[in-house]
């Protein structure tokens, strides 16, 4: 079975403190989590932890609506009324500061050049607020999300926020808009990956809290020519794991080369003091569906672009009588 879902890197943004967790204010600002196990010699809490060492974050172990998940096509649902998502740049290029978060590489438009997303199932527009990448050790993982239990070189995510105020969004649990898109190696990159991930750039972001101004960006370089998406109602990926999130993902893949993903592989989520570990892998594992539902605006009754093995996909999507529940 073919489905255009050649992508690998997932770009997300999330960086949230929640009032009930002041006790532990100051280890959230430093990033008091991890992906996988440091070699500093002091306890770090990985995903399988993250729901334990805090109460504020009992949604990552306790949730019933969290991300990432595992796409099953089987589960998909066709909704004829998801329209395709309308981005408003104003018509204008934006700004950016690229940072090495010591987790994720992380662009944050600057807030002069809005950039607006909506449409979709998507009820209100929503504002750009960051890029972010996610990418694995080695080829066959690094995107958070799975297609059929397989996983993808990388992804990229954008989140798109209601409030105007980015700090102030940060402090609060509310509707969030993330867009991921799975991202491939070929031998052409993305144009907007490309501005972020060539040499002269990349190389400016090494270590941890290093950035680096970047102009002259079109957002709408990221997205891949194509208005096919699948939804579904998550949650953010990092601590507190809050469930407001409207996850849409693209069903066609962005690329980046095999030497910019070495690049990438090659950051580190440490100081420059400090032994080096390659920021690779910062994925959290999926996680269980469970009663939700999967739509998608991809018609499987018509021959087309992003369905190309219609007759094999056609009784794939067939629905489970518990989903109509």
């Amino acid at each position: 079975m073919h489905i255009v879902w050649d992508i690998s890197l997932v770009f997300q943004a999330y960086f949230i403190c929640t009032p009930s967790a002041q006790a532990i204010t100051s280890k959230l600002h430093d990033g008091w989590w991890a992906y996988k196990d440091v070699v500093q010699g002091s306890f770090v809490p990985v995903p399988s932890f993250w729901g334990l060492v805090n109460t504020a974050w009992n949604l990552c172990a306790m949730g019933k609506r969290q991300s990432p998940v595992d796409i099953e096509t089987s589960h998909m649902i066709f909704d004829p009324y998801l329209t395709p998502l309308r981005r408003n740049t104003g018509g204008r290029k934006m700004g950016g500061t690229m940072y090495n978060t010591g987790k994720h590489v992380s662009l944050r438009p600057d807030k002069a050049h809005l950039v607006n997303i909506s449409g979709g199932p998507l009820g209100y527009s929503y504002r750009l607020e960051e890029v972010r990448l996610h990418f694995g050790s080695e080829d066959a993982h690094g995107s958070e999300h799975l297609l059929n239990g397989q996983g993808f070189p990388g992804e990229s995510i954008t989140t798109q926020d209601l409030y105007a105020n980015y700090t102030e969004a940060a402090r609060s649990p509310h509707g969030i808009a993330v867009v991921s898109i799975f991202i491939k190696i070929s031998e052409n990159s993305n144009a907007f990956l490309n501005r972020m991930l060539n040499r002269d750039t990349i190389t400016r972001i090494n270590y941890k809290h290093d950035a680096y101004l970047l102009l002259g960006l079109n957002i709408a370089d990221l997205y891949p020519d194509t208005t096919r998406y699948i939804t579904y109602e998550g949650s953010i990926t990092i601590p507190p794991c809050y469930e407001t999130s409207t996850w849409i993902l693209i069903n066609k893949p962005i690329y980046v080369t095999q030497m910019q993903m070495h690049s990438l592989r090659l950051l580190s989520q440490n100081e420059p003091y400090k032994i080096f570990m390659s920021m690779s892998d910062n994925t959290r594992p999926t996680q269980a569906l469970l009663q939700r539902c999967i739509r998608t605006n991809i018609n499987f009754s018509k021959q087309g672009r992003d369905c190309p093995n219609n007759r094999a996909l056609r009784p794939q999507y067939r629905v489970n009588q518990w989903l109509l529940k």
